[in-house]
């Protein structure tokens, strides 16, 4: 018999650490990028797959560009779930803020993973307002911390 399957799409600013969450939960992660000023950046999509509570989770992770709008659209067809990474070292952004408006029109289950929490600088409290009562988990997708309990949190809440 099939294991079930849930489809996660991962969300967030450029550098907000999407690849990073997903390759700290899928080493064998597929990603397409390319360079770019700072660095590189995510031009198509992340793809990791991980199983949490004996469910196979696909986890899609979206560029943080604007200019990637369609491929957000595109990636987000079907899933059961959203995950937006913030980046909990620089203030609240526009993106961020556009995309929590959007999901939560989408009616799918969102929860924010605040991401880099164990840098010096980190201060979640400052994305209260745009977060409003949706699950929150602080997390550092660099060093695995607090990841894998985070995703297995947001999955439970939603195969219910």
């Amino acid at each position: 018999m099939d294991r079930p399957k849930l489809k996660l799409c991962v969300f967030g600013a450029f550098n907000a650490g999407k690849s990073t969450f997903i390759q700290s939960l899928d080493p064998a992660t597929r990603h397409i990028e390319a360079n770019c000023t700072g660095g590189t950046t995510t031009v198509a999509l992340d793809f990791g797959r991980v199983e949490i509570s004996d469910r196979m989770v696909y986890l899609f992770g979206t560029p943080g560009q604007e200019r990637f709008e369609f491929v957000r659209q595109i990636l987000s067809r079907g899933m059961d779930g959203a995950i937006i990474i913030v980046d909990s070292t620089a203030g609240p952004d526009e993106i961020t803020a556009d995309l929590s408006v959007w999901l939560n029109r989408l009616g799918v289950p969102v929860v924010f993973m605040l991401n880099k929490c164990d840098m010096p600088d980190s201060t979640p409290s400052r994305f209260a307002p745009l977060v409003g009562d949706a699950s929150v988990h602080l997390i550092s997708a660099k060093n695995g911390e607090n990841v894998r309990e985070a995703l297995s949190a947001f999955v439970d809440t939603i195969a219910g």
